[in-house]
């Protein structure tokens, strides 16, 4: 009874395994990570991981270099002793992809994201960008606004301390008598963030079109961070970080 009771969970799992792996618009990271997810989300070998997709019907996983995909996977799973394993955000990932709940355009920019944060040097902005990942694959949309804004902010902050502080604080100054020279990101932090983007446009860290996408940005960045009725699909987000990823994140990585 043992031997037969054994057999049978394997089963079922991979029958449901099959289900999900198969769902179009997956990629293939994330076809691993379901993988990952089977028999309670314990440890498991690459050679493991990919058993479980050839087994579940994904052949062409047999040539894919799994550690790499994995690897760039930063949040969603850990190099264990024991093997790869899923971190809290990759179960709650995992359980979106089983639920089939996510919009295509919400995948593909969850994607994008977790595509920049393996470029971010900057530890602050990668722990933003981390928590508006796992709160957009987690539906909170409005904290997702919040912290993906907040990431873009730093990642400019940082940009102009490295590269235009002299030519900031010289047109900052120019329109502001009273602005105190600033040398840190925290110093930068004390102007509000739309005359900070009015600053960077004058001094060509931005362009006019970008600038205006920005301040639609800092306007719902607003309605989500205060008390408000605004309410929020999910490819108005997506909409909203795909703006920050092409024009900040992908552009000032330092």
């Amino acid at each position: 009874m043992r031997r037969r009771t054994a057999w049978r969970k394997p089963l079922a799992s991979s029958s449901l395994l099959k289900d999900v792996v198969h769902r179009p618009g997956l990629t293939k990271t994330q076809v691993l990570l379901v993988c990952l997810d089977e028999g309670r989300g314990s440890p498991k070998a690459v050679k493991k991981i990919r058993e479980l997709a050839v087994k579940a019907g994904v052949r062409r996983a047999s040539k894919w270099n799994i550690s790499q995909l994995l690897d760039a996977a930063k949040g969603l799973c850990r190099r264990t002793d024991l093997g790869w394993e899923l971190t809290d955000t990759g179960s709650a990932h995992v359980r979106s992809i089983r639920a089939g709940t996510k919009a295509p355009r919400v995948v593909s920019v969850a994607t994008s994201l977790r595509s920049e944060l393996g470029k971010l040097r900057d530890p602050n902005v990668r722990e933003f960008v981390e928590e508006a990942m796992a709160c957009l694959e987690a539906g909170l949309f409005r904290a997702s606004v919040v912290f993906s804004w907040v990431g873009a902010i730093a990642l400019l902050h940082a940009h102009v301390v490295a590269n235009s502080l002299a030519a900031f604080n010289k047109e900052a100054l120019r329109r502001n008598p009273k602005w105190k020279q600033a040398k840190t990101t925290d110093d930068l932090g004390m102007m509000k963030e739309s005359g900070f983007l009015d600053v960077l446009q004058s001094i060509s860290v931005i362009g006019k079109n970008v600038k205006q996408e920005l301040q639609n940005c800092l306007k719902l960045r607003n309605g989500c961070g205060h008390p408000s009725s605004l309410k929020l699909g999910e490819n108005r987000v997506a909409g909203h970080i795909e703006v920050l990823i092409l024009n900040i994140y992908s552009r000032f990585n330092i």
